[in-house]
């Protein structure tokens, strides 16, 4: 009896997809590929694909899916973030994705590879309004996989990878605001950030501002984690925050 449900049992396909965000002018991109194969062919997806044996890694399938879609080498570090396995999500069968996530900053231009037929930098807000209809169900793990990095610029110092080895405040404000999508109270910002310990380090230089006037100075400080954490501002009811 167990060996005839074992038989009944539905035959899963195993795939990885990948949500790698990064800054370019000062918004929030995502990486992505247009389908060179059918199903969805034509349309833009995330890097992914299946796992080519049993004992692949998941791990090391998705940064081998990564280097040969995108071209680019997946030398820092994914985070696994969700599962997507709903019926039907993928026409060629019962098909599980494990998602992964990394936010990077200054990656290079991509360049396409096996079966993606292009590979861009896509802002991601164009992507969460529609306007680009995505294969399989990649908008809702690209809105996951974003409120995952959201949550990781609160409590922890990722926000500094993305400035220059010396920067001000407000270059420091527009990463929060670029990845959460909000405009932030420069002063609000400034005691938040001065409330941490260890988060930036003033290093005693200043730098000419737009306005005309210097500004201080700062590099990271060696406190990855955040406490207290750098709490976004909450979401109203009309769906935006402020």
């Amino acid at each position: 009896m167990i060996e005839d449900r074992f038989r009944e049992r539905p035959s899963v396909l195993l795939t990885v997809d990948l949500v790698i965000l990064t800054l370019r002018e000062a918004k929030l991109h995502v990486l992505m590929i247009e389908r060179g194969n059918s199903p969805y062919k034509g349309m833009f997806a995330l890097p992914g694909g299946f796992l080519q044996h049993r004992e692949e890694d998941i791990f090391v399938a998705a940064r081998r899916e990564l280097s040969e879609e995108t071209g680019l080498e997946p030398n820092f570090h994914l985070e696994q973030f969700g599962v997507y396995g709903a019926p039907g999500r993928d026409t060629r069968g019962r098909v599980v994705s494990v998602a992964h996530l990394a936010i990077v900053p200054r990656l290079p231009e991509p360049a396409a590879g096996t079966d993606a037929a292009n590979a861009i930098w896509l802002p991601i807000d164009r992507l969460l309004r529609g306007e680009i209809e995505l294969a399989f169900d990649h908008q809702q793990i690209i809105t996951d996989g974003l409120e995952r990095a959201r949550a990781k610029l609160e409590y922890s110092s990722l926000a500094t990878a993305f400035c220059e080895e010396t920067f001000t405040i407000s270059e420091l404000q527009r990463v929060y605001e670029a990845v959460w999508g909000v405009q932030l109270d420069p002063r609000n910002f400034y005691r938040k950030v001065k409330s941490v310990n260890d988060f930036i380090v003033e290093v005693g230089a200043t730098k000419q501002t737009e306005n005309g006037r210097p500004a201080r100075l700062f590099r990271p400080g060696t406190e990855q984690v955040l406490y207290p954490p750098m709490v976004r501002p909450p979401r109203f009811a009309e769906g935006e925050e402020r």
